[in-house]
């Protein structure tokens, strides 16, 4: 399969997701698809471990994912400037 179903599959899967209770914005999909399927396939969209997964690779996120992430709320600026300030002091 190419990386083109394979993200078609993958977005298709997000937006089904949509309807749960914890559901992930549109925009964070969007700006985050790249990221999940490079760091977070192998847990279940919208599921505590893609966000576990998310929180270990955090250092790894596209600008644009970590952006949507702190737009929608699910994690502060302030997080994201402490663990900034923590990989630039190693």
């Amino acid at each position: 399969m190419n990386s083109t179903i394979i993200a078609i599959i993958t977005f298709a899967v997000l937006t089904a997701s949509a309807t749960q209770a914890s559901a992930v914005s549109r925009a964070v999909k969007m700006a985050c698809i790249g990221d999940y399927l490079s760091y977070c396939s192998a847990h279940s969209p919208g599921s505590p471990g893609v966000r576990r997964c998310f929180r270990t690779n955090g250092s790894k996120l596209s600008k644009r994912c970590v952006g949507a992430l702190v737009k929608a709320g699910m994690v502060s600026q302030s997080e994201v400037s402490r663990r900034a300030a923590k990989l630039r002091r190693k």
